[in-house]
């Protein structure tokens, strides 16, 4: 599938006319603007006849499944992994700003009363803010290679403490029961924790000692201030943990529960879906909102396989249409690092800058390299030795930069064509 915009980069209707496609590159009357999706535009006045796409979006807080289909055919098909870093650059950038008062300012406190951000109207959690922008970004990329005329989009609402009593095996809440929690007529949730332990250790029961509490899963890592991720333990026993000097049998008691599902992407979700449904308003277009047991009906109904575009395609009202035979992987990637000096100082106390040159050897970061038949991207780069190369996946090798064939350029949308088989999908 080839995608045409005209002569003022306004996205008319895709071709599988390749042979067309060529003719108009050799004879100047089109050029390349995008090589992933293969995109041109035409130099020459054009129709702007256009037929109806509809455009069926997929939300969610770890992939994003994206459809735009005509009434004849499925036009594009996409998945987009959102960033999943965001908190723990935080907690980096935290403890950075904190080890670097302590070094220059020791005179200077904490500061604690400028933080005005949640008072804001519309104000979200970075994390959560980075999840709603991606599907912004997602969806402009699409109306860029697309005349959308509509879009459709799941917006599934989550019920957590019901979730959490399935999970626990407790009785379903109902009435006031949701207004009435585990912690209620405590001060907090340590005090409650601290009650519910028997207000002893866990890991060696010693009581009427400094007791404090303890997160399970990390919060930079996914975890919460639930109940359920807090243990109550003695100060000796928390800085033996984080320490490494607890046996692994007391080791396990402080650790994840991994029978117990995390409910962070649930609450991400049913804080996005308001604030993703009232920026597409701003987009223009005729917006419509669909749920899940709708799209579950068409799988079955047409017998698809469960995927994230292909639930797109659903969500779209084209179910009925036969897959394009490709999609695209996407993934978000951050901009840049803004961390100035590295952590840990080289000898004589010097600090070394953690900034690479925005060219190095003619390469940048997330460029799109050729390497022994396969296209990989520029993960990391060093003035002297290999390169990182990474591709989607996950797989990972380095190699010097004369052995590297450059591609084509990225942004901070990394994206991969695959083709679709028959019982999955595998790469182009």
């Amino acid at each position: 599938m080839v995608y045409v915009s005209d002569k003022d980069g306004q996205p008319l209707m895709p071709t599988k006319r390749y042979g067309k496609v060529r003719h108009l590159l050799k004879e100047g009357k089109a050029k390349v603007v995008r090589r992933m999706p293969f995109t041109i535009q035409l130099l020459y006045d054009s129709g702007e006849h256009t037929q109806p796409v509809d455009l069926g979006v997929d939300a969610g807080s770890k992939h994003i499944g994206l459809s735009a289909c005509s009434d004849k055919a499925e036009l594009f098909a996409a998945e987009v992994e959102p960033r999943d870093d965001i908190s723990k650059n935080l907690t980096s950038r935290k403890e950075s700003r904190r080890t670097r008062r302590s070094r220059k300012t020791r005179y200077r406190e904490p500061r604690f009363d400028n933080r005005t951000h949640h008072k804001k109207e519309g104000w979200l959690a970075p994390s959560v803010k980075c999840r709603c922008e991606t599907h912004l970004t997602a969806i402009r990329k699409v109306m860029s290679l697309l005349p959308v005329s509509g879009i459709t989009i799941e917006m599934a609402p989550f019920d957590t403490q019901k979730l959490k009593a399935d999970i626990l095996d407790m009785k379903a809440p109902s009435g006031t029961d949701y207004q009435h929690g585990e912690s209620e007529g405590y001060d907090n949730i340590k005090a409650y924790v601290r009650w519910r332990d028997g207000y002893k250790c866990a890991v060696c029961g010693r009581e009427h000692i400094p007791l404090q509490v303890h997160h399970k899963k990390q919060r930079k890592d996914g975890g919460s201030n639930m109940p359920a991720n807090l243990i109550t333990v003695c100060v000796d026993c928390h800085k033996a943990y984080h320490a490494g000097l607890l046996p692994d049998g007391q080791a396990a008691v402080m650790q994840p529960d991994t029978d117990v599902k995390p409910m962070r992407d649930d609450a991400f979700m049913n804080i996005m879906r308001w604030a993703v449904w009232d920026r597409l308003k701003e987009l223009g277009l005729p917006l419509h909102m669909s749920f899940g047991y709708i799209t579950a009906r068409q799988r079955e109904k047409y017998g698809i396989e469960k995927s994230h575009h292909a639930d797109a395609r659903c969500i779209s009202g084209h179910g009925d249409l036969p897959p394009a035979g490709e999609w695209f992987c996407c993934k978000k990637v951050r901009c840049h690092n803004r961390q100035i000096h590295k952590k840990n100082p080289g000898a004589g106390g010097y600090r070394k800058l953690a900034q690479q040159g925005h060219v190095i050897k003619g390469f940048k970061l997330n460029d799109t390299v050729l390497f022994s038949g396969k296209e990989w991207f520029i993960h990391g780069r060093r003035e002297k030795g290999a390169f990182v190369l990474e591709d989607l996946d996950g797989n990972r090798t380095e190699r010097a930069p004369s052995k590297l064939k450059f591609v084509h350029p990225n942004g901070t949308l990394l994206i991969e064509r695959r083709k679709l088989i028959q019982g999955g999908s595998s790469h182009d």
